[in-house]
């Protein structure tokens, strides 16, 4: 009996202890678009040391506590990105292309709006424009992902109290927001924002509000992108900006373009895409770091492409001939079309891959590149998949679950399985727990 006191003694003190924890000041949510559990794998073993027996483990593995069903509102069973954004962001399952709405269109209320309401600064960070479905659906409220001018207009006339919602915002979409028929960029500039489309002009930003757009649309790739892990830089950026907040701060940041590899199946894209992304959380593990009441969750809206690491009957995954592809398989054949004389074209192709091909496989290269730059495209990546053992399902999502990460305090909360809903309930949670 003692014995039985004593432990129920110790548990109840151990409650008490949980409950007087407080709520976390600051939230980084991080969502991988596409990045389902073998792109985790995958950058494993791209990441491996030669040199040593092991296989190392990288940031993903030391944070990764659970899983998530993504499955939207409808009996689809695969979601999109504007679905699961609204459910990463609202708690609320909707349909396929809902930006922050349910199926009468009425609008969700988001985290970064309840964040807002609470005092607290906000922000978005993204490799796409700022208004692609997943920051939409933290920012507005429209009942089609493709209405992008509106849902720009949103991110001006959606306030909290007579406020912005979001107090930063980095990441492309120039050409949604300077318009003939309204140029938003002078109104966020009237309302107080500094604004910048450059890269030098980022790292000199040095207060909030701030807007920072650095493409007409979605980033160049980062295996393509001359400037070196932009989502890494923002991230940086975005940190030092925010961490003044006295009443704390709420920032998603967005891997997009993982989602995009995935869905054109190219493998050498999709791990320059987590590369980026893995230093991004670095950097979002070392704020949490010298600021303990900083939570970080990271997980994904959905998988996309239905990757494999191995493939047709292949016992092996070879990522060597990944490390060697300098650039995406579109961008290889931008480059490869214009090329007639067929050694030159070859010699090219050599330098872009370091692929040694058969006569008949150069033979099939030559061929698609008669049909165009896409068909060119297609067959770069698809000597690259076989000769890595690479494959793919579909050039569209699935309904893989996704992995969830924590890093902080209240990591704990979001270990196991759960649905994609619960990750924003446990969050809002958190951020309605602020006085």
């Amino acid at each position: 009996m003692l014995k039985k006191l004593s432990l129920i003694s110790i548990a109840c003190l151990a409650c008490a202890s949980t409950a007087a924890i407080a709520a976390p000041k600051n939230i980084i949510y991080m969502i991988g678009d596409g990045m389902g559990p073998a792109y985790l794998a995958a950058y494993r073993y791209y990441m491996d040391n030669p040199d040593t027996k092991v296989v190392e483990t990288t940031v993903f593995d030391e944070l990764w506590i659970g899983n998530a069903s993504t499955y939207p509102d409808d009996d689809t069973v695969v979601t999109d990105s504007a679905a699961a954004a609204t459910a990463l962001s609202s708690t609320h399952k909707t349909y396929n292309g809902a930006i922050a709405v349910d199926h009468d269109h009425k609008a969700l209320t988001t985290m970064l709006e309840i964040a807002k309401a609470k005092g607290m600064q906000t922000g978005i960070v993204v490799t796409a424009q700022i208004n692609h479905a997943t920051p939409a659906g933290f920012l507005a409220h429209d009942s089609s992902r493709q209405n992008y001018d509106q849902i720009a207009d949103d991110y001006i006339d959606n306030k909290v109290g007579g406020r912005i919602v979001a107090d930063l915002m980095l990441g492309g979409g120039t050409s949604y927001f300077i318009r003939k028929d309204r140029n938003l960029v002078e109104e966020f500039k009237q309302a107080g924002y500094q604004y910048t489309d450059s890269w030098v002009g980022m790292k000199s930003l040095e207060q909030l509000p701030a807007l920072g757009l650095f493409a007409p649309k979605g980033f160049v790739s980062a295996l393509d992108n001359p400037e070196p892990l932009p989502l890494k830089q923002m991230t940086e950026k975005a940190l030092d900006l925010l961490s003044p907040a006295e009443e704390g701060f709420v920032v998603m940041i967005e891997g997009s373009q993982i989602d995009w590899c995935g869905h054109a199946n190219d493998i050498a894209c999709a791990m320059a895409e987590m590369h980026d992304f893995a230093e991004s959380i670095k950097v979002a593990k070392a704020y949490v770091d010298a600021n303990p009441d900083t939570l970080l969750v990271i997980t994904a809206d959905h998988e996309t492409g239905g990757l494999s690491l191995g493939a047709n009957g292949n016992y092996a995954w070879k990522r060597d001939v990944i490390k060697k592809t300098k650039h995406t398989g579109d961008y290889i054949a931008g480059q490869l079309l214009a090329l007639k004389d067929d050694k030159v074209f070859y010699q090219a192709w050599l330098s872009f891959t370091g692929l040694e091909l058969t006569a008949d496989e150069q033979q099939l290269l030559g061929k698609a590149r008669t049909e165009g730059q896409k068909a060119l495209a297609t067959a770069v990546k698809q000597r690259i998949d076989d000769y890595s053992s690479t494959g793919w399902t579909s050039s569209g999502h699935t309904a893989a679950d996704v992995p969830v990460l924590a890093y902080g305090a209240d990591k704990l909360k979001f270990a196991g399985f759960q649905d994609n809903t619960e990750i924003a309930a446990k969050l809002i949670e958190l951020i309605q727990q602020k006085k």
